[in-house]
C-alpha cells in the first residue's frame, strides 16, 4: 500500500462523511420537523418511545442526532426522563439500519436482480436523480430529496473507494497482526471506542469497520469487541451537548452512557461465557460487511430486551450521579408572588429554545412559534389587566402588570437572539418565511406591553392623585376600552393560527379606533369648555387614548406582517392602500362603527 492509497482511503472516508451528513441534513429537511415533534408528543409508553426512537433514528440516519435531540427536549422541559430512556434505546436500535444498506453491497449473485439491489448499482442512478433535482426543481421537497440521493451515492461512492484503497491490505502481515491484537477484548472495546469517539458516529464508525472487512483480515473475533466499543463512543456526542443543561438534561445524557457500558458488559460477560463452554468455532471465521450488521443488531436489541424492564434503575443511577441541590428542584417555591412565579413559568419555557435544537431548524423554528405565541398572549394579559386597573385599581394588579411587561422584555430579548442565531443556518423557503413573520412580530408584542404599563402608571396616577373622569367620561372609555381588547383578541388569535383571512378584519377596526381617539379629543375638549374636566385629567385622557392607539397600530403591523407572507411580501402600504379601496374593507369600518359608537353626550341629548 504506498502514498496514493492512503490518500485514496482518506478521500473516501472523507466522502463517506460527507454523503452521511448530506443524508442527514436532507431526510431532516424533508420531515419538516415532524420527525422531532412525534418525539415530544408521543412517547407516553416505554414500547412506545423504544419504537420511535428507532423510526426517527433509522429516518435521520443517525442515533447522535437523535440523542442530542432527546437531551435538548428533557433540558426544555417537553420531555420527562422517563420519556427519554426508551428513545434512547430505541436510537441505539434504529442506527443498525445504517450497518444493514451498507452490507448490501457484499451481495453476490448473477441476477440482474440480485444486482441492482446491490447500492454500488443503483447509488448512480441516485445521484443523476438528485442532481436533477437540485439544479432543475425550484420545489423545495424534490430540493431535499436530491439532497438524499446525493448524500446516499457519496455515502457508497466513499466507501467502494474505501475498500478498493484498502485492498492491499490484505497481502500486508503487519496490519493482519494488527487486527488480531483487537481480538483482545479490552484492546478492540477501547480502539471501537475512541474511533467513534474521534469522527462522533457510530454509524461512520461501523461503515469503516464493514470497509475493513473487506480486506478478509478482520475475523468475527475482532469484530465483537469493537463493535462493543462503537456504542460506548458514540456517547460522547450526547455528554457533551449535556454540558450546561439542566440536571434532568445531563442524566438523559449519562442514562445514554450507563445503557451502553452496562449493555456491553453484559453482552461480553454472556458472549464470553458461552464461548468458553460452547467453543464459539465461527469467532475465527473471516468477518463480511453482514456479519458486522448482524453483531450490531443482535447486541442493541439483547440490551434493550435486558434493560428496558429496569430504566427505572438506569435513572436512579443517574440521579445519584447528578444530585438535585435542593429537594424542590422541580417544584414550586413556596411565598413566591405573582410576578415571581410568571417570571420563573417564562424562564422554563424559554428554555424550548435550546441551541442544541439549531442543528434541526425544522423543530427550532416550531420552538420559536410556540415562544412567540406564549409572548402574545403574556403580551394580550398585560394590556388586559391594565384595562381594569382603570376601572379598580391595587398595588398587586399594578405589580402583575410591570412582572408581565418585563417577562415580554426577557421574551424579546431571548427570542431574537435565538432567531438571528437561528436565521444564519441553512433554512428552507417555509422556515424563512416564518422566521422574518417572528422576528417583525416580537418587536410589535414588546411595544403592546410596553403601552400596557403606561395604561397602568396612568392607573396609578389617578388612584394616588384620588381623580376620577365624568360618568360620560368613563362610559366613553369603555367603548374604546373594548375595541382595544377585541383588536388585541383578534390579532393575537390570527397570530396564534397563522389565519390570513381573519387578519384581513384588523385593519378596518384599527381604522375604527383611529376614529375613536379623534372622537375622544373632540369631546375631551367640549367636556373642559363646559367645565365637566379639568386640564390634568385631560392630560391623562390623552394619555391612555394615544397608547390605544398605538396598541391598534401594533395589532395592525401583525395582522399586516401576516398578509405580507401569505402574498409573498406585498409592501404594507401597498396592501393598505389596495385594502381600503376594497368594498369588503368598507363594509367591516361600517359593521365596527355600528359596534363601537361611543354613548350621546349630554348636549346631544337635550338637542335631539
Amino acid at each position: 500500500m504506498n502514498i496514493f492509497d492512503v490518500l485514496t482511503m482518506f478521500g473516501g472516508l472523507a466522502f463517506f462523511l460527507y454523503g452521511m451528513n448530506c443524508m442527514e441534513e436532507g431526510l431532516s429537511k424533508l420531515s419538516g420537523g415532524r420527525l422531532e415533534q412525534l418525539l415530544e408528543k408521543f412517547t407516553s409508553g416505554k414500547l412506545r418511545a423504544v419504537a420511535l426512537g428507532a423510526v426517527v433514528t433509522a429516518l435521520i440516519q443517525s442515533s447522535s442526532a437523535t440523542t442530542v435531540m432527546t437531551v435538548g427536549l428533557v433540558n426544555s422541559g417537553l420531555l420527562r426522563l422517563s420519556q427519554a430512556v426508551g428513545i434512547i434505546m430505541g436510537a441505539n436500535i434504529g442506527t443498525t439500519v445504517t450497518s444493514w444498506i451498507l452490507s448490501l453491497s457484499g451481495l453476490e449473485s448473477d441476477s440482474f436482480i440480485v444486482q441492482m439491489l446491490k447500492p454500488t448499482a443503483f447509488s448512480p442512478v441516485l445521484a443523476v436523480v438528485g442532481v436533477s433535482f437540485l439544479m432543475f426543481s425550484k420545489k423545495d421537497k424534490k430540493r431535499d430529496l436530491g439532497t438524499i440521493f446525493i448524500g446516499f451515492a457519496l455515502l457508497m461512492f466513499g466507501m467502494n473507494t474505501m475498500s478498493k484503497a484498502v485492498a492491499p491490505l490484505a497481502d500486508v502481515p503487519e496490519f493482519t497482526q494488527i487486527l488480531t491484537m483487537f481480538s483482545n477484548p479490552l484492546l478492540g472495546l477501547l480502539a471501537g471506542a475512541f474511533l467513534t469517539a474521534v469522527i462522533q458516529s457510530s454509524s461512520a464508525s461501523v461503515g469503516i469497520l464493514q470497509t475493513l472487512c473487506s480486506t478478509g483480515a478482520v475475523t468475527v473475533g475482532s469484530a465483537v469487541p469493537i463493535i462493543m466499543g462503537q456504542n460506548i463512543g458514540t456517547c460522547v456526542t450526547a455528554l457533551l451537548s449535556g454540558i450546561g443543561a439542566t440536571k434532568n438534561a445531563r442524566r438523559a445524557a449519562l442514562i445514554h452512557l450507563y445503557f451502553n457500558v452496562v449493555g456491553t458488559l453484559l453482552f461480553m460477560v454472556l458472549f464470553y461465557a458461552g464461548d468458553a463452554v460452547f467453543d464459539f468455532g465461527f469467532l475465527g471465521d473471516t468477518a463480511k460487511a453482514s456479519s458486522v450488521a448482524v453483531i450490531h443488531t443482535v447486541f442493541n436489541l439483547t440490551a434493550t430486551f435486558i434493560l428496558l424492564p429496569f430504566s427505572g434503575l438506569l435513572e436512579k443511577l443517574a440521579a445519584v450521579t447528578v444530585r438535585a441541590r435542593n429537594r424542590m428542584e422541580n417544584g414550586k417555591i413556596s411565598g413566591e408572588n405573582n410576578s415571581s412565579k410568571e417570571k420563573k413559568y417564562s424562564e422554563e419555557k424559554l428554555r424550548i429554545l435550546d441551541e442544541r435544537f439549531l442543528e434541526r431548524p425544522s423543530l427550532a423554528t416550531e420552538h420559536c412559534r410556540e415562544a412567540a405565541v406564549r409572548m402574545a398572549e403574556l403580551a394580550k394579559s398585560s394590556v388586559f389587566h391594565a384595562l381594569e386597573l382603570l376601572k379598580e385599581y391595587s398595588e398587586d394588579g399594578f405589580g402583575d402588570v410591570q412582572g408581565m411587561e418585563e417577562t415580554v422584555d426577557c421574551y424579546e430579548d431571548e427570542l431574537g437572539t435565538y432567531l438571528v442565531r437561528l436565521s444564519r443556518r441553512e433554512l428552507s423557503e417555509k422556515n424563512s418565511q416564518e422566521l422574518s413573520e417572528l422576528l417583525h412580530c416580537i418587536g410589535d408584542f414588546e411595544r403592546i406591553a410596553d403601552h400596557s404599563l403606561n395604561i397602568a402608571q396612568a392607573a396609578r396616577e389617578m388612584y394616588r392623585k384620588a381623580l376620577s373622569f365624568s360618568g360620560e367620561a368613563r362610559a366613553e372609555l369603555e367603548v374604546y376600552a373594548g375595541a382595544v381588547r377585541d383588536i388585541l383578541t383578534l390579532s393575537m388569535q390570527v397570530f396564534e393560527e397563522e389565519d390570513a383571512l381573519r387578519a384581513k378584519k384588523v385593519e378596518p377596526l384599527e381604522e375604527v379606533i383611529d376614529q375613536l381617539s379623534e372622537q375622544m379629543k373632540i369631546r375631551h375638549i367640549k367636556r373642559l369648555r363646559a367645565g365637566t374636566c379639568t386640564i390634568e385629567l385631560g392630560f391623562i385622557l390623552a394619555d391612555l387614548t394615544t397608547n390605544f392607539e398605538r396598541i391598534a397600530d401594533h395589532c395592525s403591523n401583525i395582522a399586516v406582517c401576516l398578509i405580507q407572507i401569505e402574498k409573498n411580501g406585498m409592501e404594507v402600504h401597498g396592501y393598505l392602500e389596495t385594502a381600503k379601496h376594497d368594498e369588503r374593507f368598507e363594509e367591516l369600518v361600517d359593521e365596527n362603527k355600528r359596534k363601537y359608537e361611543l354613548p350621546r353626550m349630554e348636549w346631544q341629548q337635550t338637542e335631539g
